[in-house]
Parts: C-alpha cells; sequence; structure tokens
C-alpha cells in the first residue's frame, strides 16, 4: 500500500527528534488503549498484519497529525467494527446500546500475565531461492493492499545477507488470504544504491525481505 504511513527516504519532514528520558505514555487515556489493544487482540478475531493495515489505511490527514496511541486507537475502533462487535450508532452514543456480542475468550489479570509473543515461523512449503551472498533485485510493487516492502527499497539491488526461515506472510494473512508461509531473508542495500550518489558511501541499509518481493539480480 503506498500510503502516507510508508515515510522512509522522504524529504521535507524534518530531523527525528528523540525525547529525552521518554515516559511510557505522555497521557494516562494512550495506557488504556494499550491495554484495550492486548484485550481485545487475545480474541484471535484479526491477526498483528489486519492491525497494521488498519492504521495504513487512516485517512493521511489524520495519520500525520495523530499521536501514536491515537492511531492505535483508530485502527482498533475500525477492527472491532468490522467485526461486528460494536455499531456505528454506538461509537457515535459513546456507550453500549444492545447486549455485546458472545465471544469464546476474555483475557483475565492471570491470563495476561502467561501470555507471550506470538510465533510466525512455519514450516516450508518449498526450498528457499536464495542463499547468503546472492544479489537480488527487489521488485517495483504498488500493491493496494498491506506489504511490508517499503516503497523506498524497491526495484533496488542488494545482497542477501542473511535468511531468516520461513514465516507467515504479511501480504496474504493481512487481507484474509491465509497465511502462505515465505522465506524471509535480511538483504543490504549500500546507501547510494537507495538514495543516490549524494548519500554516505560508508552506509548500509539492512531491511527484512520476504521471498516474493526478491527477484535474481
Amino acid at each position: 500500500m503506498n500510503a502516507i504511513h510508508d515515510l522512509g527516504g522522504m524529504d521535507g519532514w524534518g530531523a527525528v527528534e528523540p525525547e529525552a528520558d521518554e515516559p511510557p505514555f505522555h497521557q494516562r487515556w494512550e495506557g488504556r488503549v494499550l491495554a484495550m489493544q492486548r484485550a481485545m487482540g487475545y480474541l484471535g478475531l484479526w491477526t498483528i498484519d489486519q492491525s497494521r493495515a488498519s492504521i495504513e489505511a487512516m485517512d493521511p490527514r489524520d495519520y500525520v497529525t495523530a499521536s501514536y496511541y491515537a492511531k492505535w486507537f483508530a485502527a482498533l475502533e475500525q477492527r472491532i467494527r468490522a467485526s461486528g462487535l460494536i455499531g456505528d450508532d454506538e461509537i457515535a452514543a459513546g456507550r453500549s446500546l444492545r447486549p455485546g456480542k458472545a465471544v469464546d475468550r476474555i483475557l483475565t489479570p492471570e491470563v495476561a500475565a502467561t501470555l507471550k509473543r506470538g510465533e510466525f515461523e512455519r514450516p516450508p512449503q518449498a526450498p528457499p531461492r536464495f542463499a547468503e551472498g546472492d544479489r537480488v533485485r527487489t521488485r517495483n510493487l504498488h500493491p493496494v493492499t498491506h506489504t511490508r516492502l517499503p516503497r523506498y527499497a524497491r526495484d533496488k539491488i542488494g545482497t542477501i545477507e542473511a535468511n531468516r526461515g520461513c514465516h507467515v506472510y504479511p501480504d496474504t494473512v493481512a487481507i484474509g488470504a491465509g497465511e502462505q508461509p515465505q522465506w524471509l531473508y535480511t538483504v543490504v542495500f549500500p546507501a547510494r544504491t537507495l538514495w543516490g550518489d549524494d548519500a554516505d558511501p560508508s552506509i548500509a541499509v539492512s531491511i527484512d525481505a520476504f521471498e516474493p518481493y526478491l527477484e535474481p539480480a
């Protein structure tokens, strides 16, 4: 998806200014959004990539003005609406207007204390096409749906740095088309390949790229 979220390599946004001693949350509501995101994610009604796609689908004007957790909240609202857990009238009213939809899983504090990070590695369906040291060209992809190949790294020649195993393919799982596991590689590019002759020649950039993004160079 070519949307405002894909800011890598875009000029005119100013320097990144890290906040010294930045707290986990700047306001109390941000912590509540994180808790809601974790609790609703536990239901298993959508995947992390579907959540990412919901953020990417935000209106560009809202995306550039919203804070980090405001984007999370907007995506969560979209996902629970799409899952039939809430109606537009209830969102407008700011409260429940009818009994809630029954769910199979409820995240309690006891269960939350045992949760672990999701596991996305899967058995391969075919041997890998590429090996460490192979030169590859990223495809010139411009899908209207979710992809993890950044815009600045499309149609560029790089070198396979490592094979990271076979994993759930975000591009298909985000649109409900199944996991379709794919090999994942770390690909390294000289900075000048990405940014042109004015880039620092001592810098290299590594990205993780799924096999369908790559072709032999």
